[in-house]
């Protein structure tokens, strides 16, 4: 579709009608216990991309996308420390190319900061994604104690894709939902994914 930029992941893009408008900021939410970094991945193949990490080393960065058999780009990787992480964050995005992707990851130090220069952050991100018709990703840990900011990284969020696992009798389950997705048709149902060595559709069995 016209004005849409893919994801780098063909089942979320068949979905979304052939993936999220320019100057989207997608809040994706998975538990750190999930292979949910595998959809992170494969966000850096269709653009150039800048991945910041707030926690791991560059380095440990680096090693994962060489590990990884996902399809993924060439991301530029950079380390955003936590002193001040907002307006390092916002230093290091400025900088990005026309039609690139920026990746937070994760965005729970940014998080952390006062409300008021969080919400200025998050315009701030927006405009630019805007302006250089690009894609931000602000990867949210699923831990069941959210943030005092999550709600707020939520509501300014144009999208939000939600990343939910469950364990039975040994299977698990993994599914994609889409709750948010501002200016678009969100998907009705879920999206049952396997993610072992990328992002696959889980065919197994049909959701309830």
């Amino acid at each position: 579709m016209e004005g849409r930029l893919s994801t780098g992941v063909d089942v979320l893009d068949r979905e979304l009608g052939g993936g999220v408008p320019a100057g989207t900021v997608v809040a994706y939410e998975a538990p750190p216990a999930s292979q949910g970094e595998l959809l992170l991945y494969e966000l850096t193949r269709p653009r150039p991309t800048l991945y910041l990490t707030t926690d791991r080393t560059e380095q440990a960065v680096r090693d994962a996308f060489e590990a990884t058999n996902a399809p993924t780009g060439d991301p530029e990787i950079g380390y955003i420390p936590g002193a001040d992480s907002l307006e390092n964050a916002r230093r290091a995005f400025r900088s990005v190319p026309t039609e690139s992707t920026v990746i937070v990851d994760p965005a729970d130090a940014l998080e952390r900061a006062d409300r008021s220069r969080y919400e200025n952050f998050l315009n701030e991100l927006g405009n630019h994604m805007r302006n250089v018709g690009g894609v931000a990703v602000l990867h949210c840990l699923d831990t069941g104690q959210d943030t005092a900011l999550r709600g707020t990284t939520e509501h300014m969020a144009d999208v939000v894709f939600r990343l939910r696992v469950s364990e039975e009798n040994g299977d698990v389950e993994t599914l994609l939902t889409v709750p948010k997705f501002r200016g678009g048709n969100a998907p009705d149902s879920s999206i049952k994914l396997n993610l072992g060595e990328r992002v696959q559709v889980d065919t197994s069995r049909d959701i309830a």
